[in-house]
């Protein structure tokens, strides 16, 4: 599981130990996060990953089938957002003007975002995938975002990163189907994890439909995410499983 640390990887990461599962990796850039993750465990291994390095995410994935002698499940849940253009669409909200992003969007905040949500869903699921693909059997969720559909003001780059995941998993679930090997994306709305909590609380009250869809708990979407990794969803090729609470659909 990377993103590991904390949220629906954390939370998918435990929920697969406690199903039983042989041997559960944390994977988080946060290594002590990872641990802390993992306390009490018995099946757990902590891993300090950085998915937007391809070397480290192919050496990780190799030292473990090497290990273990195969991989079934991967969700990949590492993922960042934009927390200072969430601030400054808050304060645009209360002051009451414009507000106006892209044109000083950066490069490095542009890149940064594609590097790790979108460059690191490759990185991983490539190196997994070549593993199931030779072993014949195999599952991978992506966690995407309900943003790639509704595509929120202050977050293009997020938006336009988590709809390449998308994207990136339709296109490989159709090719690797014939190994055995199924792709599917959660894409979740707002969830109650840590990169949530940061949003400013005035934009959390006008996101739309907030007044009856609740943030779903990091739980509930664990549980979705190892629904389409199971055996119970066998036919799910490439599936895009929006949970938003009925906030829209799509």
């Amino acid at each position: 599981m990377t993103g590991a640390g904390s949220g629906i990887g954390r939370a998918a990461a435990r929920q697969l130990a406690r199903r039983g599962a042989a041997h559960v990796v944390f994977a988080d850039v946060d290594a002590q996060a990872a641990a802390a993750a993992a306390e009490g465990v018995e099946q757990a291994r902590c891993l300090g990953l950085d998915v937007a390095d391809s070397t480290r995410v192919d050496d990780a994935v190799n030292a473990l089938v090497a290990e273990r002698g195969r991989l079934d499940v991967v969700v990949h849940a590492a993922g960042i957002d934009d927390p200072v253009a969430k601030q400054r669409l808050a304060e645009a909200v209360e002051g009451g003007h414009t507000f106006e992003l892209i044109g000083r969007l950066s490069d490095e905040t542009w890149q940064r975002m594609i590097a790790v949500n979108l460059t690191g869903a490759f990185h991983v699921l490539r190196a997994a995938v070549r593993h199931m693909c030779a072993q014949k059997s195999g599952s991978v969720v992506l966690v995407g975002s309900s943003s790639s559909f509704d595509a929120p003001v202050s977050h293009p780059h997020y938006a336009a990163a988590k709809a390449g995941v998308h994207a990136l998993a339709q296109s490989v679930a159709k090719e690797v189907i014939a190994h055995d090997v199924r792709v599917n994306v959660l894409a979740p709305g707002p969830t109650d994890t840590a990169m949530a909590r940061r949003t400013p609380e005035i934009l959390k009250q006008a996101a739309p439909g907030s007044s009856v869809s609740r943030y779903a708990t990091a739980d509930e979407m664990a549980a979705l995410a190892l629904f389409l990794a199971g055996d119970e969803a066998v036919n799910v090729v490439g599936g895009v499983l929006l949970a938003n609470g009925g906030r829209f659909t799509a």
